[in-house]
This record gives C-alpha cells, structure tokens and sequence, in this order.
C-alpha cells in the first residue's frame, strides 16, 4: 500500500508495490553480469535487482526522458539549439553501505536503456575541487 506522509511531499512504498512498479522492465543483467559488479561483501542477488533496482531505472529513465524532452521543446520554442546536457544522480550513505555497487548496478541497467548509451560514473574524488 502506498501511504502519503507530510501532505503527500513524501511517498512510502512496501517492498512488494515497489516491485509491481517495474511493470514489463526486462531484467538485463544475468549472474555473471552482477558478480562483476558485485563489491566485497555484499550479498545482492538477481531478485534484489528485480525488485529494488529495475522500478528505480524505469523512474528514472521517465525523469531523464521528461528532463530531455523539455530541453527540446524549450530550445524549439526560443529558437536555439539544446546542447546536450547531463542528467546526474546522486548517491550518498555512509561508509561501507553500497553506494558504489549500487552505482555500478544503475549503470550496468541505464546503460541498456535505448535513450541512454552513456552512463558514467564519477566519484565525489573526482567531482570535487580539492581545497589546496
């Protein structure tokens, strides 16, 4: 069941809704493919991909579409030309949780989207300017 909390600003899904939002979302990935991004010690599975990972590509491949399209109707309405522009999602969490097997996992899945053939992933080590 899906409950609105805080006058609907926030949304809270069971595991089981979640996983019914992946709708017809193939799963892309085979065993050999997830063991390659796999960190160390971490105990996701195919069924964790399908459940968790496969409805949050598909929410944010309509995100990355709506925010492309936008651009260009923006640029056909000013008469410009839409550069192309990144979409950039951000991870964070403690030390030590997933963030980067769960990014690994984004990409390996986003990637395999028809309208994003490049997915890169950039570490907070070589986004930010150093302070020296």
């Amino acid at each position: 069941m899906i409950d609105a909390i805080d006058v609907e600003r926030y949304l809270r899904f069971d595991r089981s809704n979640w996983a019914e939002l992946r709708a017809q979302t193939p799963l892309t990935l085979h065993e050999k493919d997830l063991e390659a991004l796999r960190g160390i010690n971490d105990r996701i599975d195919l069924e964790e991909v399908v459940a968790i990972y496969l409805p949050l590509t598909r929410l944010l491949n309509l995100y990355v579409s709506a925010t492309q399209n936008l651009h260009r109707v923006a640029a056909t309405f000013l008469g410009t030309i839409s550069p192309k522009m990144p979409y950039v999602i951000g991870i964070a969490g403690s030390v030590a949780v997933g963030k980067s097997t769960s990014a690994r996992i984004l990409q390996a899945l986003l990637t395999r989207w028809p309208e994003h053939p490049r997915v890169e992933l950039i570490t907070t080590d070589g986004f930010l300017y150093p302070n020296a």
